[in-house]
């Protein structure tokens, strides 16, 4: 079992950035696979990014904007996401696993409590 905690969410115009940090602890870090989903209201919760060791993996709606990155020393993977856009607000969640990245968020038992973005027009 690994414990995740989000950080970083808020209010950020359209064009606007931020950077989500998910911060583990438990077993050893670098061995999870650590991905990005989120969750808008009325929506299914959808993957949004994910990383295991150098291996990077995002949704069509996020390339060329979001970027998933990873410090294994600090146990912490991050999300850089740049040109957000309203369709983006969402509860942003952290979840890991053991294995390659897939997309399905039924592969995830291990899960952070989110951390909300919202974008404004």
């Amino acid at each position: 079992q690994v414990q995740l905690v989000e950080s970083g969410g808020g209010l950020v115009q359209a064009g606007g950035s931020l950077r989500l940090s998910c911060a583990a602890s438990g077993r050893t870090f670098s061995d999870y696979t650590m991905t990005w989903f989120r969750q808008a209201p009325g929506k299914e919760r959808q993957f949004v990014a994910g990383i295991r060791w150098s291996t990077t993996s995002y949704a069509d709606s996020v390339k060329g904007r979001f970027t998933v990155s990873r410090d294994n020393a600090k146990n912490t993977v991050y999300l850089q996401m740049n040109s957000l856009k309203p369709e983006d607000t969402a509860v942003y969640y952290c979840a890991a696993r053991e294995g390659v990245i897939l997309t399905g968020s039924s592969w995830y038992t291990n899960w952070g409590r989110g951390t909300q973005v919202t974008v404004s027009s």
